[in-house]
């Protein structure tokens, strides 16, 4: 299996083998959100507001029946990606079911919003060689990982320096375990200020891959 640096992404290719994409040459951060991004309707009022440029990836098993919660999201600009059907760790799994979990949630999201998504988002950040393959079979142009989490109360860094740094992909978590924390507006405005104060900017992540 190779390796990749959290925070990056790689590129799939149609026989398996990938290269190191995302430069720090940007002074940018970019934004993914998770499955719990609709239940804040001022995070919307946000998107607009500021035209923040945020990545949405979804699963089915968490969004379920909810997918129309999502529209709004999406007509105030929000990307829309993949984030498989089960929210499944992909490592270690045969071909054939890490394919049918990218290409399914493709193909979901593709029914219902008319958009085909070229990233993935591996649950739990976890993916192998096995996954660029299948990956790369699904259309995705490349895996995203994240080097920063915005939790509830601060931002966690999973490797490297605890400071942002040009190129650094952030992930904002709004999971059902940490309901009684901070909406999502509220994180993503802690956030939006700490990368304020290293003197950078928020760019879109599909811009960059």
């Amino acid at each position: 299996m190779g390796s990749l640096e959290t925070g990056r992404a790689r590129r799939p290719r149609s026989r398996g083998k990938g290269s190191s994409a995302a430069s720090d040459v940007y002074k940018s951060q970019s934004l993914p959100y998770g499955d719990g991004a609709e239940r804040d309707p001022r995070f919307a009022d946000m998107v607009r507001d500021l035209r923040l440029p945020v990545t949405l990836f979804l699963t089915d098993r968490v969004v379920g029946p909810g997918y129309g919660r999502f529209a709004r999201l999406l007509s105030v600009g929000a990307g829309l990606q993949n984030h498989t059907l089960d929210h499944t760790a992909l490592r270690d799994l045969p071909y054939a079911g890490q394919r049918a979990e990218i290409c399914g949630q493709r193909d979901k999201l593709h029914a219902r919003f008319g958009v085909r998504p070229r990233l993935l988002r591996p649950p739990y950040g976890l993916w192998d060689a096995t996954t660029v393959r299948a990956a790369a079979d699904c259309q995705v142009r490349a895996l995203v990982l994240w080097r920063a989490v915005m939790t509830d109360t601060r931002l966690r860094y999973a490797h490297g320096p605890h400071a942002l740094r040009p190129g650094d992909i952030v992930l904002v978590t709004a999971g059902d375990d940490d309901v009684d924390g901070p909406p999502l507006h509220t994180r993503t405005t802690r956030l939006l200020r700490a990368i304020q104060r290293e003197g950078l900017t928020v760019g879109r992540l599909e811009d960059y891959l």
